[in-house]
């Protein structure tokens, strides 16, 4: 088994733990399921230092683990704990067109790498196509949900995205790892979870729609 059907299997759960935070209907079971994919994450990070050499990838496995891993999902579930609104739960579209949504995305997405020519990603493309797909199966969930709190998950899924990028191309520029570590998601989402926290004590809702309703 090489590092690079290791890799690419694992970028394969990606997909699979990101369906699962887009369809589960409770936003606290979105949370378990953001933490598995980061740990999976994780995961790409040290098959990624071990194949290319690159060890500063060690580096961002740790930082990662202990944000997207243990403090995001602790700080989004101990909020989902106290913010509830059961009518903005249910989403815009149902399950079966979301999945056929997120396929038409991912085939979309490798065909566009699959011309890609560069040496670094060659054995890598299905990697790079699942990490292109999650910046709009980011974009799906933010445009599909109701719940604020869902849509904060749709921004997570598509920093996922853009650091399984910036982590394939590492081994030939180590400074990404430094943006990568830098772009972390931690203080972005504690600033939307109070801005949430904010609207729920306000207004009662969580529900997009009726924050749109108030306009004019």
């Amino acid at each position: 088994m090489t590092g690079t059907f290791v890799i690419n299997g694992l970028a394969g759960l990606l997909v699979i733990t990101s369906l699962l935070v887009i369809c589960v209907r409770k936003p606290t079971s979105s949370a378990v399921y953001y933490a598995l994919q980061s740990l999976v994450l994780v995961l790409i990070f040290l098959a990624m230092a071990q194949l290319k050499g690159a060890h500063e990838l060690n580096v961002w496995a740790v930082t990662a683990f202990l944000t997207k891993v243990i403090l995001v999902p602790v700080v989004m579930y101990r909020s989902l704990g106290h913010l509830k609104d059961p009518a903005a739960d249910t989403p815009l579209i149902n399950t079966a067109l979301t999945v056929t949504a997120s396929a038409v995305i991912i085939a979309l997405s490798y065909t566009v790498v699959s011309h890609i020519r560069l040496s670094a990603v060659v054995e890598l493309k299905p990697a790079l196509g699942i990490s292109l797909a999650h910046f709009f199966l980011g974009l799906l969930c933010i445009v599909t949900q109701r719940n604020i709190l869902k849509q904060i998950f749709g921004y997570c899924l598509m920093e996922n995205g853009s650091h399984l990028t910036l982590a394939i191309l590492a081994s030939n520029v180590p400074e990404i790892v430094e943006v990568g570590i830098a772009t972390d998601a931690i203080f972005t989402v504690m600033v939307m979870v109070v801005i949430a926290r904010g609207i729920h004590h306000t207004l009662n809702t969580l529900d997009v729609r009726k924050l749109t309703a108030l306009k004019g």
